[in-house]
């Protein structure tokens, strides 16, 4: 065997040693919630505490998610703009059908098709960290309580359906406002269990919506930060003379 094979296969067998003690000793097991009435009413201070009405009143969006990921998403016709690198994506997202273009130009076909997969994919993620605490009470959906060892009762949210990663648990901490803090999860992309994450930096949308514009990873120490923010009630409002969603209506 060749020395340099030798050497990529010892490096891949120690990450990989890495990655199993990682997982044996920091890994947490995901926490068992109690459902019910306690649940839904702390799920309901959430969204009083971030505004859900106001966020539920804002047509349109715009914002900048690290690696080059930038978006406008009009909530009212369920549509969003997907750029990234030379690629742009028109998007249907209640049919997750588009249209897609790179350097300008149309794709067609399965690359086509691709690119809206693609695009779609960023898309469930980086819009998910925009503003998920709006997102407690969406379709697949279940909520329960679980209480910390400081006693503060924290708001386990379980995707059971929807998006790319079903079968995600989130598990919140909250201010005595109902404001999220952070939250602990439990994912398919991640195998070490109880990775948290900061929601820090609130801001308040024009609309009224409040919204945390910085995350830090707690495993890693990587800072994911919101930026570009532009929210409206309407196309009109947002500034907007034509409408860019033509070609996919």
């Amino acid at each position: 065997m060749p020395k340099w094979l030798k050497w990529i296969l010892g490096i891949l067998a120690t990450l990989a040693l890495l990655l199993f003690l990682a997982f044996l000793f920091i890994s947490e097991s995901l926490p068992k919630g109690q459902t019910g009435p306690e649940a839904e009413a702390l799920a309901n201070k959430v969204l009083k505490a971030i505004n859900k009405p106001a966020w539920d009143n804002t047509g349109i969006v715009q914002w900048s998610f690290p690696g080059g990921h930038d978006y406008i998403w009009d909530k009212k016709r369920h549509l969003t703009e997907v750029k990234w690198g030379n690629n742009r994506a028109l998007i249907d997202l209640q049919k997750v059908t588009g249209k897609a273009w790179t350097d300008g130009k149309e794709v067609t076909g399965a690359a086509g098709e691709k690119l809206v997969k693609e695009a779609w994919g960023y898309w469930c993620n980086d819009s998910f960290w925009l503003n998920a605490p709006a997102k407690v009470f969406d379709g697949g959906t279940e909520r329960s309580v679980v209480t910390q060892k400081d006693g503060s009762k924290a708001l386990m949210i379980t995707y059971k359906g929807g998006g790319v990663t079903p079968g995600d648990s989130y598990l919140w901490s909250l201010d005595e406002n109902g404001l999220p803090t952070g939250y602990k999860m439990w994912t398919s992309i991640i195998p070490i269990g109880g990775v948290s994450a900061t929601w820090d930096d609130w801001q308040t949308l024009p609309t009224g919506a409040k919204i945390a514009t910085s995350h830090e990873l707690s495993m890693v120490g990587m800072k994911i930060p919101i930026t570009n923010i532009k929210a409206a009630a309407d196309l009109t409002s947002f500034g907007m003379t034509e409408d860019i969603f033509k070609p996919i209506l």
